[in-house]
């Protein structure tokens, strides 16, 4: 006679240790419209990586939870709070439930899934901040830089993943097929991110134009009717769009990584190349200004007639905006061009916390990129008037001096190009 596993048989009778009590009770929640209690779900924590019942109640919460809506998923994301809250001692059972369900899981979207959700309402659910930090320190490991494949996205690449271009491209909308295969025609580039365990999913990507001189027009880089430059005259690689697709990696940073890569990887095929730079947004400048009153703004200025007109103004900020905005469009001249630029400079170089206030300076000077050139006019589409007066910028990556840039930015001082240092 065989012998009898007794903790076997003894975890199959206890329904807190995940048998058949516990099937049972996953059986009822999962065919009715009711959602589990925290007992029912107590085993994804406490229950041994090998437990089986366990383990099938991880998958099939996990489908449950792909396949609920908004209103059902923040229930069950409360319930697993809950039952996290009710152990002690806690310990690391909050690691081991989410080992559990990437173990049972058919890829990483459920935990990327889960985290956005938890990033969405970490403060409207108590305790709820302790289980997100714990899964970012996790997918911080699981999304490692050595794991991800880049790969080229062109023409030729699936429907679905140039659909998710158009779904996820972040900073410059594409309205049409046209435009999408504009920027991934023969004489452009466009690489992305990749994890092994999220198949076709991209988790980043970049948009690559090439040109003779740094470019400072991005209509005209987007716009399909303007005729294609000679690849193999290019001195310059543009990275005119860099976008992340997955809000639950929020914080867990591989841009940096990115361009790097792809620089390492154009100059394999275009050894020509002599410049790598972006044409960049500037997303919190028009934010930021129209909140200056007449005394902060007035030493940003240098023409004496903009500084008594300033002067003891409360809505200064405000009316400067637009200003620019109009002068942007065609309604100014030179003098306010001038003033707009070395506002766009003071902005950029504003810090808080050791950091840029400008996510986009935050993410490239954070790099080793440095504030090469400002552009007036340079996107005036709505999105781009409203952001930045209609301001771009291009940063500056220059391969041996990425660490001295970072140096100087953790000294507080970002570092600007020659032509910006009178500002």
């Amino acid at each position: 006679m065989p012998a009898i596993d007794t903790d076997t048989q003894s975890r199959e009778q206890d329904p807190a240790a995940g048998g058949p009590g516990l099937m049972a009770r996953l059986s009822r929640w999962l065919e009715r419209d009711p959602l589990p209690e925290p007992d029912d779900v107590q085993a994804l924590y406490t229950a041994r990586l090998t437990d089986v019942a366990a383990n099938r109640l991880a998958k099939q919460w996990s489908e449950r939870y792909l396949a609920s809506e908004s209103k059902d998923r923040r229930a069950m994301l409360s319930t697993l709070v809950q039952a996290g809250n009710d152990l002690d001692p806690r310990d690391d059972q909050g690691l081991r439930m989410f080992r559990r369900l990437y173990a049972q899981a058919e890829s990483l979207n459920l935990l990327v899934e889960l985290r956005a959700d938890m990033l969405r309402w970490r403060k409207q659910i108590a305790g709820l901040a302790v289980l997100e930090r714990e899964l970012e320190d996790l997918l911080t490991a699981w999304f490692d830089v050595g794991m991800l494949e880049l790969r080229p996205i062109t023409w030729d690449s699936p429907a679905s993943l140039l659909e998710k271009l158009i779904q996820y491209e972040a900073v410059h909308e594409i309205r049409s097929w046209e435009e999408l295969k504009h920027r991934v025609a023969g004489h452009r580039r466009c690489y992305a991110f990749f994890h092994p365990r999220m198949k076709d999913e991209p988790l980043i990507f970049v948009e690559v134009a090439f040109a003779a001189q740094m470019a400072g027009n991005v209509q005209v880089l987007l716009d399909p009717q303007v005729p294609a430059d000679d690849i193999s005259k290019a001195r310059w690689a543009i990275f005119y769009s860099i976008s992340n697709t997955q809000p639950g990696l929020r914080g867990i940073s591989f841009g940096n990584f990115l361009l790097k890569r792809v620089i390492d990887e154009l100059l394999r095929e275009l050894p020509r190349l002599k410049g790598f730079a972006t044409l960049s947004p500037i997303p919190g400048f028009t934010d930021w200004l129209s909140k200056l009153d007449g005394a902060t703004l007035q030493p940003m200025l240098t023409d004496k007639a903009d500084k008594q007109q300033v002067q003891d103004d409360p809505e200064a900020g405000r009316k400067w905006v637009e200003k620019l905005c109009a002068a942007a469009a065609g309604g100014g001249g030179d003098a306010i061009e001038r003033a707009g630029l070395r506002l766009a400079v003071h902005y950029l170089k504003t810090m808080k916390n050791g950091q840029p206030i400008d996510p986009v300076a935050r993410f490239h000077l954070g790099n080793g990129a440095r504030i090469e050139r400002l552009n007036w006019a340079a996107d005036c589409s709505a999105k781009g008037m409203a952001q930045s007066c209609g301001m771009m910028v291009n940063y500056l990556y220059e391969l041996d001096q990425l660490d001295d840039n970072l140096a100087q930015l953790a000294a507080g001082k970002p570092k600007l190009g020659m032509n910006l240092r009178w500002r």
